[in-house]
């Protein structure tokens, strides 16, 4: 209902008169910055050209804008389709956005084929980032462990469950007795780049050596030309990687011209657990921390040579961590009667590459990938829209596109904190701030508030937007 009341002030606080009659005025103004983003990546082109059959006699909103304005919508913290309101009820700043109908029938067509073309699209334009942070930054930031740089790229798969109601397509049961979906994911570890994800039934294997291929091959596909085949590719994931099937196929692309290399967790079994029984005191050395320095009360060791790797790929190595477990922490039996946590891993990283210690700290932040999933959950994949299964795969797709734009946005546009910014921090400071439009000299004109305190960075952002050199064509 539309009118004016009062809002009586309590204590210092100024009275105010609402009123539903402002004009001018734009909410989340920042997320244009991601539109914009989109375009000068090349994002928004590619995905027109590739939706383009969809689009009958050439007539509405194109699909490609509508799969851009989706994403955009997701990154800025959108949960549902008719949050796209919020775009399109200010279309001085966003332009034409299509509406609630129109967006939900560019999903519905989306199906499997579809899919690989918005795959496609998107790894087009992560190569144009690529090439834009090269030019204007100093290209893609490396993953660090143990205090330094781990060399070339690192991807990190995992899986992660999602709640949802049983009227949905494939949704089931999960082994933690809730029900829904059970994705599995893969993101680059330095920029928390969404690389791939499979939607998959709640019920689905955590270590399905199918399905962990299936993502890698994606992910892989997303990365550039010149990268894929230039340069170390480092794969990561917990025990539910340690399939053979799938280690063997890492190492089998190789031969490809992608230099695949792992660590993945490993099953403390009874034969492995004798092999640590059987490690003689001076094996064991310091363990590190992430920043290089020692990790008090943790210790690494080389098991290679006293566990059976057989059918494992040449060269693969096993190493072990134990360590006092922090109070309060269950420990398996084999831990009780230790008194010791203790975890294990695999590589084929080669003996000249480093010492165990490092190895060790290495893997261990694979557990960042826990961080990339939880933000990805406020970005999109958190909830999932529709009843059917090829609806929710194509909301996935762009789930990861805005997952992207986020971590363009970062490593092209930001500098100090917002560059290591979660999404929510980001959309605080950045996305949801309000402004005001205005005219003169020819021009639009987006005002940000003198007094918001992030207005210089948001500024700036747009300022480098601007000199990003654009992908030909």
């Amino acid at each position: 209902m539309e009118g004016t009341f009062c809002v009586q002030g309590i204590g210092s606080r100024p009275k105010l008169h609402v009123s539903t009659d402002g004009t001018g005025v734009v909410g989340h103004a920042g997320a244009r910055l991601l539109a914009d983003l989109a375009d000068a990546t090349g994002l928004t082109a590619a995905y027109s050209t590739v939706l383009r059959p969809l689009r009958p006699r050439g007539t509405g909103h194109d699909p490609g804008r509508i799969a851009t304005d989706l994403a955009v919508m997701v990154a800025d913290g959108g949960e549902t389709i008719t949050d796209l309101a919020v775009l399109r009820d200010q279309g001085e700043v966003f332009g034409p956005v299509a509406s609630r109908p129109t967006a939900w029938r560019l999903l519905a067509a989306v199906d499997e084929r579809v899919l690989d073309r918005l795959r496609s699209a998107r790894a087009q334009a992560r190569e144009a980032a690529w090439l834009q942070a090269s030019e204007t930054r100093c290209g893609i930031p490396a993953a660090k462990a143990g205090g330094r740089e781990v060399p070339g790229l690192v991807l990190d798969i995992d899986a992660t469950l999602i709640t949802c109601h049983s009227g949905k397509e494939a949704a089931a049961p999960t082994y933690k007795g809730g029900f829904g979906f059970h994705p599995l994911l893969c993101f680059l570890a330095s920029t928390g780049e969404g690389l791939s994800g499979r939607l998959r039934p709640g019920n689905a294997g955590a270590n399905t050596a199918a399905d962990h291929i299936a993502v890698l091959d994606d992910a892989l596909a997303q990365i550039p030309d010149a990268q894929r085949h230039g340069t170390d590719i480092l794969v990561r994931t917990d025990s539910a990687g340690s399939a053979k099937a799938f280690l063997t196929h890492v190492r089998d692309l190789r031969t490809r011209g992608i230099r695949t290399f792992f660590p993945v967790g490993y099953a403390i079994t009874e034969p492995v657990r004798r092999a640590i029984r059987a490690l003689p005191e001076q094996v064991w050395h310091p363990a590190l921390d992430q920043d290089g320095t020692l990790r008090e009360g943790a210790e690494a060791a080389e098991l290679t040579g006293m566990a059976d790797l057989a059918g494992y790929p040449a060269g693969t190595r096993i190493t072990v961590r134990r360590e006092r477990p922090h109070p309060g922490a269950q420990l398996s039996l084999f831990g009780q009667d230790e008194g010791l946590r203790h975890q294990v891993f695999l590589t084929d990283t080669p003996f000249t590459s480093g010492p165990a210690q490092f190895l060790e700290v290495r893997h261990r932040q694979h557990a960042t990938v826990e961080d990339h999933i939880r933000c990805g959950k406020t970005t999109g994949f958190g909830r999932f829209p529709s009843r059917r299964f090829p609806v929710n795969a194509a909301w996935l797709e762009l789930s990861l596109a805005a997952i992207d734009l986020l971590a363009w946005t970062r490593v092209l546009l930001l500098d100090g904190g917002l560059a290591a910014a979660e999404p929510r921090k980001l959309r605080y400071r950045i996305l949801h701030v309000a402004a005001r439009i205005t005219r003169g000299g020819r021009r639009l004109h987006l005002r940000i508030p003198a007094t918001w305190p992030w207005r210089h960075a948001l500024a700036a952002a747009f300022h480098r937007l601007a000199a990003l050199p654009r992908p030909a064509g």
